[in-house]
């Protein structure tokens, strides 16, 4: 497609070598990157507008930031589930893992679904992609019952004892995204944090903690009570 190799070169036109060793040094895969902004990557999605085949080739590059912004582009309606189990297994980057969840795969009709799913599976990055859906929802998906979150935690209590860089601060992120939703879901996230506190494991142990700092503070709780 001529649209996504003009774009292709855009983006390695715009390289940033600095901001490439910047990137590895927050364990981001430096592989078939150039370093390109969010912001610089948001505002070529802006300017291509929704467009799934594009999204498809853009994909196909396998370029870091070309991926990034095929999420950005792709048509959330279009999307099926064979090809999100596809482009979650090419996942080997936690930010383009968290890009794809918060800004495309959130809003299809299967991500509650494939949140449960996908946290039962081995591997790192599809496992982690399993709780940043979890988060994701929990701050986009507005109409959702509470219920649809309750059924989140025991799956991250389950999860918990991963000791996996990657997964552990994805299980963390979804328990506190559910627990700042709303005062029953902070009760309920607060329970299951303290419940995870008595795992044998330091990956549990951090969870929980740092969890439990943010959800009973003043600034959640105050937050909460004027919601």
């Amino acid at each position: 497609m001529k649209e996504a190799d003009e774009i292709l070169r855009k983006l390695k036109s715009i390289s940033n070598s600095k901001a490439i060793e910047g990137m590895a040094r927050f364990g981001i895969n430096p592989k078939n990157t150039y370093g390109v902004s969010i912001p610089n990557i948001r505002k070529m999605s802006r300017e291509a507008g929704a467009n799934h085949e594009l999204a498809q080739e853009l994909w196909k590059s396998g370029v870091h930031e070309a991926r990034i912004l095929a999420c950005m582009v792709d048509d959330p309606e279009m999307v099926t589930e064979k090809q999100l189990e596809s482009w979650v297994l090419d996942f080997d980057s936690w930010d383009v893992c968290d890009q794809c969840c918060s800004n495309l795969f959130d809003k299809t009709e299967f991500a509650h679904e494939k949140a449960v799913e996908l946290s039962r599976r081995k591997e790192e990055f599809v496992k982690r992609t399993g709780f940043v859906l979890m988060a994701a929802l929990a701050v986009h998906d507005k109409g959702a019952r509470d219920e649809e979150f309750l059924k989140f935690l025991p799956i991250i209590k389950r999860e918990a004892g991963d000791e996996r860089n990657f997964v552990k601060k994805a299980v963390n992120w979804a328990l506190r995204q559910i627990g700042k939703r709303n005062q029953t879901l902070n009760k309920a996230a607060v329970k299951t944090a303290n419940e995870i506190l008595e795992i044998d494991s330091r990956s549990a142990k951090w969870i929980a903690s740092d969890a439990l700092r943010e959800l009973t503070s003043h600034a959640v709780r105050k937050k909460l009570k004027s919601t």
